[in-house]
């Protein structure tokens, strides 16, 4: 049994299979040297991703009293606040690309 997963994996570790690179295997190369990510900048990716770290998915769908709730319970930074609290309230949004688009952002 040791001997059969040793083999299943040993192009994950050694990443080659028989002299080649198991390319399917691979790590995908970091995108942080690309100043454009489909169109978005690299910057731009960033911030939304440590926006959508303070949006617990139990909030989606949520409307703005929910989103803060959330943001609050995971400590979110005031910036962070601030933007949801600029948020209409009578909006609910399906997911963070949605508020990130409401506070006019791409």
């Amino acid at each position: 049994m040791d001997e059969e997963m040793a083999n299943e994996v040993r192009g994950m570790v050694q990443g080659v299979t028989g002299g080649r690179v198991d390319e399917h295997r691979l790590a995908e190369p970091s995108a942080e040297d690309q100043p454009e990510v489909s169109g978005v900048l690299a910057e731009e990716v960033n911030d939304l991703s440590r926006f959508g770290r303070y949006i617990g998915l139990s909030a989606l769908p949520g409307d703005r009293e929910t989103l803060r709730q959330s943001a609050e319970t995971l400590n979110a930074p005031d910036d962070v606040l601030a933007d949801l609290d600029s948020l209409p309230a009578d909006t609910e949004y399906r997911n963070v690309a949605e508020i990130w688009s409401a506070l006019g952002r791409r």
